[in-house]
């Protein structure tokens, strides 16, 4: 069997040179500057209207678990409800799926949900459920 090295354990101090002490020379990169006439003319753009969406709170055929429904889009291709999807599942801090044309958030979240639509230029509307 091999012998195990021992580090000493004695009190003996020793000069420690941190590896990052070369990096204080180095100067950082400057920061880009933007003009303030592009800034405020992004805030005050307004958002597109993108047509009317339903949420619905739904448990049916799901085993009592709730779940929150968009249904209604149109026009928008699958791969942007699929991006939709994701946000609105980091958001809400649930699983969810893009089904037949919906998409579904585990859980009641539609205030949310609805946040969520209104900033990406949608007109949520809560529908019965």
């Amino acid at each position: 069997m091999k012998e195990k090295k021992h580090m000493s354990t004695s009190d003996e101090t020793f000069a420690w040179k941190s590896p990052f002490a070369a990096l204080t020379d180095v100067p950082l990169p400057s920061m880009p500057t933007n003009s303030p006439a592009v800034d405020v003319a992004d805030k005050t753009a307004p958002k597109r209207n993108r047509g009317r969406v339903d949420i619905i709170r739904s448990t049916a055929h799901r085993g009592g678990k709730t779940v929150t429904v968009v249904t209604g889009f149109v026009g928008i291709s699958q791969a942007e409800k699929e991006r939709l999807a994701k946000e609105l599942q980091k958001a809400c801090g649930a699983g969810g799926t893009v089904k037949e044309g919906r998409i579904e958030i585990q859980g009641d979240h539609r205030d949310t949900v609805a946040r969520i639509l209104t900033n990406a230029g949608f007109r949520p509307v809560f529908a019965g459920g």
